[in-house]
């Protein structure tokens, strides 16, 4: 059997000081994270990000930059991660859309909100890729082929 990493995607966004949250439920706990999920079968990266932040926010996300790329074994399942972390806008909302499953709700919040909150973090790599994106980490979108 060949092992295979989880393939994920996130988006940092920041608007007037905060950051766009979704508090969701995880192992039967609520917790923190940026809008991100999976990579679907036959989507890209940028196409994921964009359809996961729509899918959890009801915003619409304009992919700008990619942070960095963050691989994380979780302690509680043994899984591991390898995530794709982008930034960019949300300037369209759909206040009545649905959110996915497990979506308690959209929030924006500021980074000492998350740091006093650190323990209810879906994992360290929240904190991890926001601190990235203020230290100005930022690399064009076009560091990523999608190859038909």
């Amino acid at each position: 059997m060949i092992w295979k990493p989880h393939t994920t995607v996130a988006a940092v966004i920041e608007k007037d000081g905060k950051f766009l949250i979704v508090e969701e439920e995880s192992d039967s706990k609520v917790v923190y994270n940026q809008p991100a999920g999976h990579l679907d079968e036959d989507e890209s990266l940028i196409q994921a990000v964009i359809r996961e932040t729509l899918e959890e926010t009801a915003w619409h996300f304009k992919p700008e930059n990619i942070i960095g790329v963050y691989q994380y074994k979780s302690p509680g399942n043994g899984t591991t991660y390898i995530r794709f972390c982008f930034s960019g806008q949300c300037n369209q909302h759909e206040p009545d859309r649905k959110l996915d499953d497990g979506i308690v709700c959209a929030i924006w919040m500021s980074y000492e909100e998350l740091v006093r909150e650190k323990d209810k973090l879906r994992s360290p790599m929240v904190l991890h890729c926001i601190d990235d994106y203020l230290a100005g980490k930022q690399y064009p979108l076009e560091l990523i082929w999608d190859i038909q």
